[in-house]
């Protein structure tokens, strides 16, 4: 059963990666929302290949993180390596809990069928985590020689778009749509013409996709009708905003985007929203500010092989002129991605630091 699901994603995968590619022909051209009969949304049908086997999987007779990491694994391509670091946890723990989730499917003969109804409400916010999770591995790719990976990023945006003609009531659904959205509209800024990593402040603005933007704002302007306070996937959305609706990275509402981090913490608290929270907290009132935050992280254990850690600390000792401080820093941070784009990128922070 697993073994026929994991084979039809994979001959799914090839064929969207070849459709994808016309994407970006026609993406410009007219719009990827769909008009769907209102008792076929409401019966909660799922008309999509893929998106229909990663319900079936996510199953509530598994644990929500058993849900997400086995589909992330089975059915959309990520290794045991990228979905750990999705959950800041041991590749081996990664790998066992995949083995337990596909025991437990066996053990009880659970039954391979879509969801509808409230069934289908049941499993949906693992379905939105696994699609979460499979647009940020494509957006900045956890090893390999190349920092994003658009193909990735694009299925899980449609994924996204289809699930939101499904359910279009589901303030959450829409708010994850927002995100990804506004993210996408960045991807050909993220790198240069050499495919070297380019920092959000550092991006060129105007090159960034004003369509994906008013899809993601329209989508956002959705979510919040629908809920009466923003969930995470919203909040994140509203975060991506501020950046998209400023004109110049200098003109970007920090304070704002601080309040929506905090928000955030409160709804799903976190130490990668803490860290997020420190790099705004810096902008809006003063690195040191952002350093005081960071440096209690240091104590987490969930961050221990992160990256992102060392990295942000070397960036706040910059703005501070502790620079020999801040080389170290991105040296340790160079020596823990897995990623070459961004392992050259944080080895050469640590060269100006020296300059």
């Amino acid at each position: 059963m697993l073994h026929t699901a994991k084979r039809r994603a994979i001959d799914f995968m090839r064929r969207a990666k070849l459709r994808d590619q016309k994407y970006g022909e026609i993406a410009h051209g007219m719009d990827l929302y769909k008009e769907v009969d209102v008792d076929y949304a409401l019966d909660g049908e799922i008309d999509d290949d893929l998106l229909r086997l990663i319900f079936m999987t996510c199953h509530p007779v598994l644990s929500q993180n058993a849900r997400v990491a086995l589909t992330l694994r089975l059915l959309c391509g990520l290794t045991t390596d990228e979905i750990a670091r999705s959950f800041l946890i041991a590749e081996s723990t990664i790998a066992q809990r995949i083995v337990r989730a596909k025991r437990t499917l066996r053990s009880k003969k659970v039954p391979f069928d879509v969801p509808t109804g409230g069934a289908l409400k049941d499993r949906l916010s693992a379905v939105l985590e696994v699609i979460y999770l499979m647009f940020n591995e494509g957006y900045s790719a956890t090893s390999g020689n190349d920092w994003i990976r658009p193909l990735l990023c694009q299925e899980a945006l449609r994924l996204g778009r289809i699930l939101a003609e499904i359910v279009p009531h589901e303030s959450e659904v829409h708010g994850l749509v927002s995100l990804m959205e506004i993210q996408a509209s960045r991807l050909k800024t993220r790198v240069n013409p050499k495919g070297e990593p380019v920092r959000l402040l550092e991006q060129n603005r105007a090159k960034w996709d004003q369509l994906l933007i008013r899809r993601g704002l329209a989508a956002l302007e959705r979510s919040q009708k629908l809920g009466s306070t923003l969930g995470p996937y919203a909040l994140q959305a509203a975060i991506s905003a501020c950046h998209a609706e400023a004109p110049t990275a200098t003109e970007t509402d920090w304070i704002r985007i601080a309040a929506l981090y905090e928000a955030l913490a409160r709804v799903t608290p976190s130490p990668i929203v803490e860290l997020n929270r420190a790099v705004a907290i810096s902008m809006a009132f003063g690195p040191s500010y952002g350093l005081q935050i960071v440096d209690e992280l240091c104590a987490e254990p969930s961050l221990k092989g992160y990256h992102l850690l060392p990295s942000v600390r070397g960036d706040l000792l910059v703005k501070l002129g502790r620079c020999d401080e801040a080389r170290t820093e991105f040296e340790r941070a160079s020596s823990m991605t897995r990623n070459d784009r961004e392992k050259e990128l944080l080895l050469n922070r640590a060269n100006d630091c020296e300059s």
